[in-house]
């Protein structure tokens, strides 16, 4: 007798084993955000629907609860991409505006939902704290897709993060006390022990993390996945201490985010995997989730949780306007801006669902409270993704508008390479320098000599570029491997650079460098004064000891004169763009005639940077600065090629004493844009100069500036 067959999945319904449940929600990810595409429907909202449909409360396809563990961690990592992708110079430029928004957006939903939970309500006096503080908070549910517009570096969206975090961490706070009068523990003992762990918890967030991951990030260089698996265990620790301390995970991880923002610059491969896996798995879980939480059939429960459902879901949306419209007028926002804000803010979903949860299983709150927060979450949740979604797209085209045209030649960068163990750094520095707006891509070059091993040398040049290739892809950046056969290195890095139109070329080198500055490797026996003397574009060169985004502070070294070299504003404009990106404060040391100059050009172009200056005269100032330099310090020295304005004689020696202060640091050396023209021979002096290279200068700054302004907001 034969036996039946055995099937080894359980497939009834509601679905309980993991694969074709994970199968389901992956199908749902790819398609939802299609097909709602062509109507004209946010994605947000089509995950939220299809959630709707699967759980609990709708075809009952998925059991409950077998999506939790994702769904959480996807609000997790929402709350960590947005402490992550604050501009902190912004932030702290903003961080009054911040607070201020975070106070309205707290006090207003609370004062407004006290008075209705009260005298139309008829709650008691817990019960109306409790609702009236789930009204005050809020969820970046729709951040998402401003992310994806390309507007997070916006004013608005950055008000909006940071007072979403004074919010959320004020009313989490009312629920924790809230609790403890429920239980009886409100005391004494109650309040030192919360303001203890409070204390411990931002003290090892804020302090301990990232020395820890400056600490990591330099012994581990390599190992691509362990900073992966590194930081997503940081975010998860911080969200567990955070629940330590008596507040709910999602503060920890948006600190967890603020604490490792500098370490993380926002064009590394890292930062690109980061949001490629929170946006392709993690965040689509949790909005799922959210869905799953919606019974419409609450509303079919008789009138009381009709008008229950209703008077939460217009108060929760009124006061969040009014809390944006009275930030828009106090800062004189524009009403796309306000509505931005609006929208970001608008949306309840997971704080708003724990206090109610919370409120409701300690029998403060009863049954049709909840199902009216439920019915809250859905309405809010749709009405934020759409205003966020419109406001945002007109947000976005406001600023592609006011754009500057890209100048005629367009920003080619070309990176010479000769050792595979340093070409990683290199290209991490040519992509955070990069303007984004250039549709040109960056260029590797590879020089093989001209001789009998000329064949074999092409071959071992084509498999180090493939792995700059595959490294620069991790960053979405656009790279063109190039790969030229000269006599010498220095005439094949000098072809290439006029036959691609280079604007800037970045060198390898190293601190051997007592007789002669060779590029980094000894690439070949060529030197570098061979190739400043035939190429005359801005050239970095590059001695990188550490992961640039390890960078605490960046020393910057300007000579005399410096200011009246044709590429000065070319370079400052980088250097501030690898400061931002390194997340470093800047030490600017020059003369006053150069930092008037400076400071000119920060005013007209109105950027954001942490920047203080110190004087510089002479060589031996640049000794007494070296004594305050550490070695997480990055060190950019601004020299200048023989016979040009701000050429002066201790120059000559700077590579060698780079080498022997300053072994441990990352350094770069900045020779600026030079026209083909000797000056001393044509026999001008810096004191035979007249106004007009300034005049010419300033004529540019308002221009330049303003594609400086929107490099820097993106």
């Amino acid at each position: 007798m034969m036996n039946s067959p055995v099937l080894l999945m359980d497939i009834s319904l509601p679905l309980k084993d993991p694969v074709p449940i994970f199968s389901l929600v992956l199908f749902i990810i790819l398609l939802a955000p299609i097909l709602l595409r062509k109507l004209r429907i946010p994605s947000i909202i089509g995950l939220i629907i299809a959630g709707m449909l699967i759980g609990d409360h709708g075809f009952k396809i998925i059991e409950k609860g077998s999506i939790d563990l994702f769904g959480k961690a996807g609000l997790l990592y929402i709350m960590f991409l947005a402490g992550l992708e604050l501009d902190m110079t912004e932030f702290r430029k903003n961080r009054y505006r911040s607070m201020v928004f975070g106070a309205l957006t707290f006090s207003i939903p609370l004062l407004l939902g006290y008075l209705v939970c009260t005298y139309v309500l008829g709650f008691n006096f817990k019960a109306t704290i409790l609702v009236a503080s789930m009204f005050a908070t809020h969820t970046l549910v729709a951040y998402p897709l401003a992310s994806r517009l390309g507007i997070t570096k916006n004013e608005a969206v950055t008000v909006a993060v940071g007072g979403t975090i004074i919010t959320d961490t004020a009313v989490l706070l009312i629920l924790a006390i809230i609790t403890g009068a429920q239980a009886g523990n409100l005391n004494t003992y109650f309040w030192v022990r919360l303001g203890i762990s409070l204390t411990v918890f931002a003290t090892i967030i804020l302090w301990l993390m990232p020395m820890l991951g400056r600490w990591f990030f330099k012994k581990i260089k390599d190992d691509k996945t362990s900073h992966f698996i590194f930081v997503l265990a940081l975010v998860f620790a911080a969200a567990f201490l955070a629940e330590l301390a008596g507040v709910e995970g999602i503060i920890g991880a948006f600190l967890a985010g603020l604490a490792l923002n500098q370490l993380i610059p926002h064009t590394s491969p890292l930062m690109n995997r980061i949001e490629f896996v929170g946006n392709a798995i993690f965040i689509p879980f949790f909005l799922i989730s959210v869905g799953m939480l919606v019974d419409l059939r609450v509303l079919m429960n008789g009138t009381e949780a009709l008008i229950i459902a209703g008077a939460l879901t217009s108060m929760a949306l009124s006061s969040k306007w009014l809390a944006a419209f009275f930030t828009q007028l106090i800062f004189r926002y524009s009403p796309t801006q306000r509505n931005v804000i609006f929208g970001l803010s608008s949306a309840h979903a997971a704080a708003t669902i724990a206090v109610i949860l919370i409120g409701f299983n300690m029998h403060i709150v009863n049954e049709n409270v909840l199902n009216g927060t439920v019915v809250l979450i859905l309405i809010t949740c749709l009405v934020g993704s759409f205003v966020t979604e419109n406001a945002g797209r007109k947000l976005a085209t406001q600023e592609s508008v006011q754009k500057p045209e890209l100048p005629d030649q367009p920003e080619r960068i070309l990176v010479p390479v000769s050792n595979p163990d340093r070409i990683e750094a290199l290209l991490d520095f040519a992509v955070m320098i990069k303007d984004k707006q250039a549709p040109t891509p960056i260029y590797p070059l590879a020089v093989v000599q001209d001789n009998e091993e000329a064949r074999e040398r092409i071959h071992l040049t084509n498999k180090m570029m493939e792995k700059a290739i595959i490294h620069a892809s991790a960053t979405e950046s656009n790279v063109q491997a190039v790969t030229r056969v000269d006599l010498n290195v220095s005439d094949g890095i000098a072809r290439a650079a006029k036959e691609l139109m280079i604007s800037d070329v970045i060198l390898g080198w190293t601190d051997k460098t007592s007789t002669t500055d060779r590029l980094f490797g000894n690439i070949f026996g060529t030197t570098l004064d061979n190739v400043l003397q035939s190429v005359w574009e801005t050239v970095y060169v590059c001695n990188f000891h550490h992961p640039l985004s390890t960078t605490k502070k960046m020393v910057m070294v300007l000579p005399p004169n410096t200011e009246y070299e044709i590429g000065f504003l070319h370079y400052l404009q980088k250097m501030f763009i690898l400061a931002k990106q390194a997340g470093a404060k800047l030490l600017m040391s020059c003369n006053a005639k150069t930092q008037t100059f400076v400071e000119t050009f920060i005013s007209q172009s109105k950027l954001s940077v942490e920047l203080t200056f110190r004087p510089f005269d002479s060589l031996e100032d640049f000794l007494i600065l070296s004594r305050e330099i550490t070695r997480d310090d990055l060190v950019v020295v601004v020299t200048a090629r023989k016979g040009t304005l701000s050429y002066h004689a201790y120059m000559e020696g700077i590579p060698s004493k780079l080498g022997r202060h300053f072994k441990d640091n990352n350094v770069i050396l900045v020779y600026p844009e030079q026209t083909q023209i000797d000056y001393l021979e044509a026999g001008l002096q810096p004191e035979d100069l007249t106004l007009a290279p300034i005049q010419e200068q300033l004529a540019n700054l308002n221009k330049l500036g303003r594609a400086v302004k929107r490099i820097f907001k993106r």
